[in-house]
């Protein structure tokens, strides 16, 4: 099967997943100042922003990724849906982290907890769809250059911080939400450069 119909699916996901999160930021009805009602909702909107930058730099490198492939089969097929599970779970996530978050306590660090498991699986889905390809060289297209493993390692470093995050999230859970960030600016920048040509 073509990458065409995978990639179309893919994107409607992912637009589906980045417009849900704009449901969490809520209009403040309150007697206190505007400015401070909107001060005081601060965890919802850096969970807004930290997971839209999340689910636009995996679409990012979702496209990435397929660049490379000229044929799906069925296990590609599916450890595409898992990825996409993933991220249809973020917009989930982020609401129980903003919503518990700004209240500290245990509730707070499940819920931080919670949105690193999202991440985690997220970057799973990522792992296996890659590992995949690389082991089935018959389903990249011919400009594809094999991976090299500090490629491998750069790729998949996310993971490893992701995972992680959730005991940090049990210590501090903003000082993980801030790791949480850092690792999505880091991916921002194409970890897979030199794993194809420019076209």
């Amino acid at each position: 099967m073509p990458t065409s119909r995978v990639e179309a699916f893919s994107d409607g996901v992912f637009a589906v997943a980045i417009t849900l999160l704009v449901l969490d930021l809520r209009v403040p009805i309150t007697s206190k100042p505007l400015i401070t009602a909107l001060a005081d909702e601060w965890p919802a909107f850096a969970g807004f922003l930290i997971s839209f930058i999340v689910i636009g730099v995996v679409w990012v490198n979702h496209h990435g990724v397929f660049h490379r492939v000229a044929n799906v089969d069925r296990p590609l097929l599916f450890l595409n849906l898992f990825l996409l599970m993933a991220v249809v779970l973020i917009p989930f996530a982020t609401a129980l982290m903003a919503q518990y978050v700004a209240h500290g306590g245990a509730q707070a660090e499940v819920a931080a907890a919670m949105f690193n498991g999202a991440q985690v699986l997220m970057a799973l889905g990522f792992q296996g769809c890659t590992f995949w390809l690389d082991g089935h060289p018959q389903l990249l297209a011919g400009h594809a250059q094999p991976t090299t493993v500090a490629q491998r390692l750069r790729f998949g470093s996310g993971l490893l911080v992701y995972l992680l995050c959730i005991p940090l999230s049990f210590v501090s859970p903003i000082a993980a939400l801030g790791l949480d960030g850092v690792v999505a600016a880091f991916y921002i920048t194409d970890q897979l450069s030199s794993r194809r040509t420019a076209g």
